[in-house]
């Protein structure tokens, strides 16, 4: 009996496996699907804005309609900067509660930062003292190479 209730043991084990493995493929295949919906969704919009815009250079519609349109349905700042159009300022609920200040005290002010230092400018002889105390060795081994193999053509 026990060799029983290992093999059931294994079997349930298998197929929690199984159908977890068939969890992740759906959710696979809901975001490959979500995916295309999207792809064409922006398509459709894409084509639609051409098909409008054709209109407009083709004298069919006015500028005007268009922009008219436009101004009607477009509420976001970025959105209206694309067609030049005037951002309306956010209107001001007045029955909002002003909050009321919770320190009797004002708060001391900040430090002024400390002073950035100034930075040394190099003399004259800073360049020439820089190159003198450059380790040559490995940079005439370098180029001794780089001879080398360009006159062996490798």
């Amino acid at each position: 009996m026990a060799a029983i209730e290992k093999r059931i043991a294994t079997l349930e084990a298998k197929l929690t496996q199984e159908k977890a493995m068939k969890r992740q493929i759906d959710a696979r295949k809901r975001a490959i699907e979500a995916k295309h919906t999207r792809a064409a969704d922006t398509r459709r919009k894409i084509l639609v804005g051409a098909v409008i815009l054709a209109k407009v250079d083709g004298g069919e519609w006015g500028r005007d309609q268009l922009l008219a349109m436009m101004d009607a349905a477009l509420t976001r700042p970025a959105d209206r900067a694309l067609f030049d159009l005037p951002v309306p300022d956010l209107p001001v609920p007045e029955d909002l509660p002003v909050p009321e200040a919770t320190c009797e005290e004002p708060a001391p002010p900040l430090p002024s930062p400390p002073p950035l230092p100034v930075a040394e400018t190099p003399g004259p002889g800073a360049a020439a003292a820089a190159l003198d105390s450059l380790d040559t060795s490995n940079l005439t081994a370098f180029m001794y190479r780089i001879q080398r193999t360009q006159k062996n053509g490798k």
